[in-house]
Protein backbone atom coordinates (compact mmCIF):
# COMPACT_ATOMS: atom_id res chain seq x y z
CA UNK A 1 0.00 0.00 0.00
CA UNK A 2 2.59 2.48 0.93
CA UNK A 3 5.16 1.71 -2.25
CA UNK A 4 1.78 2.39 -4.27
CA UNK A 5 1.18 5.88 -2.54
CA UNK A 6 4.54 6.68 -3.25
CA UNK A 7 4.90 5.50 -7.25
CA UNK A 8 1.49 8.07 -6.93
CA UNK A 9 2.81 11.34 -5.41
CA UNK A 10 6.49 10.75 -7.73
CA UNK A 11 4.16 10.46 -10.82
CA UNK A 12 2.21 13.60 -9.36
CA UNK A 13 5.38 15.88 -8.49
CA UNK A 14 6.53 14.68 -11.88
CA UNK A 15 3.46 15.99 -14.16
CA UNK A 16 3.26 19.17 -11.77
CA UNK A 17 6.92 20.15 -12.92
CA UNK A 18 6.32 18.83 -16.08
CA UNK A 19 3.02 21.12 -16.56
CA UNK A 20 5.43 24.00 -15.01
CA UNK A 21 7.91 23.23 -17.69
CA UNK A 22 5.52 23.46 -20.74
CA UNK A 23 3.50 26.77 -19.24
CA UNK A 24 7.41 29.06 -19.39
CA UNK A 25 8.01 27.55 -22.44
CA UNK A 26 5.28 28.13 -24.90
CA UNK A 27 6.35 29.12 -28.50
CA UNK A 28 6.92 32.68 -29.02
CA UNK A 29 4.42 32.70 -32.23
CA UNK A 30 1.39 32.33 -29.96
CA UNK A 31 2.49 35.32 -27.71
CA UNK A 32 -0.85 37.29 -28.40
CA UNK A 33 -2.79 34.21 -26.95
CA UNK A 34 -0.71 33.20 -24.13
CA UNK A 35 -1.77 35.34 -20.45
CA UNK A 36 -0.23 38.45 -19.18
CA UNK A 37 1.35 36.79 -16.23
CA UNK A 38 3.09 33.85 -18.87
CA UNK A 39 4.25 36.89 -20.39
CA UNK A 40 5.65 38.43 -17.60
CA UNK A 41 7.13 35.42 -16.07
CA UNK A 42 9.42 35.21 -18.98
CA UNK A 43 10.93 38.85 -18.68
CA UNK A 44 12.87 39.80 -15.56
CA UNK A 45 13.75 42.93 -14.16
CA UNK A 46 17.58 44.27 -14.07
CA UNK A 47 18.16 42.07 -10.85
CA UNK A 48 16.82 38.96 -12.73
CA UNK A 49 14.27 38.02 -10.62
CA UNK A 50 11.41 37.36 -12.84
CA UNK A 51 9.49 37.09 -9.66
CA UNK A 52 10.30 40.28 -9.04
CA UNK A 53 8.67 41.30 -12.50
CA UNK A 54 5.75 39.46 -11.64
CA UNK A 55 5.13 41.55 -8.75
CA UNK A 56 5.79 44.27 -10.37
CA UNK A 57 3.19 43.70 -12.92
CA UNK A 58 0.94 43.13 -10.14
CA UNK A 59 1.30 45.97 -8.38
CA UNK A 60 0.85 48.20 -11.47
CA UNK A 61 -2.14 46.50 -12.48
CA UNK A 62 -3.55 46.48 -8.87
CA UNK A 63 -2.82 50.64 -8.83
CA UNK A 64 -4.13 51.44 -12.42
CA UNK A 65 -7.76 51.84 -10.38
CA UNK A 66 -6.14 53.82 -7.37
CA UNK A 67 -5.76 57.33 -7.62
CA UNK A 68 -3.74 57.52 -4.59
CA UNK A 69 -1.06 54.93 -6.14
CA UNK A 70 2.60 56.26 -6.21
CA UNK A 71 5.52 53.65 -5.60
CA UNK A 72 8.84 53.57 -7.06
CA UNK A 73 9.32 50.46 -9.51
CA UNK A 74 11.25 48.90 -12.54
CA UNK A 75 9.38 47.46 -15.84
CA UNK A 76 10.44 45.93 -18.75
CA UNK A 77 8.43 46.16 -21.78
CA UNK A 78 7.62 47.10 -25.78
CA UNK A 79 7.57 50.66 -27.28
CA UNK A 80 4.67 51.17 -28.78
CA UNK A 81 4.20 54.15 -29.71
CA UNK A 82 6.78 56.96 -29.54
CA UNK A 83 4.58 60.42 -28.95
CA UNK A 84 5.38 63.72 -29.35
CA UNK A 85 7.66 65.69 -26.42
CA UNK A 86 5.89 67.62 -23.49
CA UNK A 87 7.07 71.00 -23.80
CA UNK A 88 5.03 72.37 -20.61
CA UNK A 89 7.24 73.54 -17.91
CA UNK A 90 10.11 70.63 -17.87
CA UNK A 91 10.48 68.95 -21.30
CA UNK A 92 9.52 65.76 -21.35
CA UNK A 93 10.17 62.81 -24.04
CA UNK A 94 7.50 60.29 -24.21
CA UNK A 95 6.23 56.98 -24.98
CA UNK A 96 4.01 54.38 -24.15
CA UNK A 97 5.66 50.80 -22.88
CA UNK A 98 3.24 47.48 -23.15
CA UNK A 99 4.46 45.61 -20.07
CA UNK A 100 1.36 43.16 -21.16
CA UNK A 101 -0.94 42.50 -23.94
CA UNK A 102 -3.45 44.24 -21.20
CA UNK A 103 -1.40 47.32 -19.35
CA UNK A 104 0.61 49.84 -21.01
CA UNK A 105 2.15 52.60 -19.05
CA UNK A 106 3.28 56.06 -20.04
CA UNK A 107 7.20 57.05 -19.77
CA UNK A 108 7.99 60.74 -19.56
CA UNK A 109 11.35 61.68 -19.56
CA UNK A 110 12.71 64.44 -18.08
CA UNK A 111 15.27 65.67 -21.27
CA UNK A 112 15.71 68.82 -19.50
CA UNK A 113 17.82 66.66 -16.56
CA UNK A 114 18.34 63.90 -19.08
CA UNK A 115 19.83 62.96 -22.41
CA UNK A 116 16.74 62.00 -24.92
CA UNK A 117 16.71 57.86 -25.26
CA UNK A 118 16.67 57.35 -28.88
CA UNK A 119 13.58 54.20 -28.62
CA UNK A 120 11.69 53.31 -31.91
CA UNK A 121 8.56 51.72 -32.05
CA UNK A 122 8.94 47.89 -31.76
CA UNK A 123 11.85 48.03 -28.78
CA UNK A 124 12.41 46.71 -25.55
CA UNK A 125 13.14 49.37 -22.62
CA UNK A 126 13.83 48.55 -19.08
CA UNK A 127 12.31 51.24 -17.18
CA UNK A 128 13.30 52.31 -13.48
CA UNK A 129 10.64 55.63 -12.13
CA UNK A 130 8.51 56.42 -10.32
CA UNK A 131 4.67 55.13 -10.71
CA UNK A 132 2.00 57.26 -10.76
CA UNK A 133 -1.56 56.97 -11.29
CA UNK A 134 -3.25 58.92 -13.69
CA UNK A 135 -6.78 57.80 -15.78
CA UNK A 136 -4.90 56.05 -18.65
CA UNK A 137 -2.90 53.45 -16.59
CA UNK A 138 -0.45 55.55 -15.17
CA UNK A 139 3.01 56.94 -15.56
CA UNK A 140 6.49 56.13 -14.81
CA UNK A 141 8.33 59.38 -14.40
CA UNK A 142 11.94 60.13 -12.53
CA UNK A 143 13.28 58.18 -15.09
CA UNK A 144 16.65 59.53 -14.62
CA UNK A 145 19.14 60.79 -12.11
CA UNK A 146 18.18 63.52 -9.36
CA UNK A 147 20.25 66.45 -9.19
CA UNK A 148 19.67 66.97 -5.39
CA UNK A 149 20.62 63.67 -5.34
CA UNK A 150 17.89 61.80 -4.02
CA UNK A 151 16.49 58.65 -5.42
CA UNK A 152 16.56 58.90 -9.00
CA UNK A 153 15.89 56.26 -11.79
CA UNK A 154 17.30 55.05 -15.42
CA UNK A 155 16.54 53.44 -18.82
CA UNK A 156 18.12 50.71 -20.23
CA UNK A 157 17.80 50.76 -24.06
CA UNK A 158 19.52 48.83 -27.00
CA UNK A 159 22.17 47.75 -24.45
CA UNK A 160 23.05 50.95 -22.94
CA UNK A 161 21.62 52.64 -19.64
CA UNK A 162 20.72 56.23 -19.43
CA UNK A 163 20.46 57.87 -16.31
Amino acid sequence: MQQKLMKGLVFLASFGILALYQYYQAPNNSQSARSSTAIAAETRTSTGGSNDYRQAIDQVSRSQNDPDAKFWTTVQGKVVKVLKDDRDGSQHQRFLLALTPDITLLVAHNIDLAQRIPVQEGGTATVSGEYVWNNRGGVLHWTHHDPKGRRGGWIEYAGKRYD
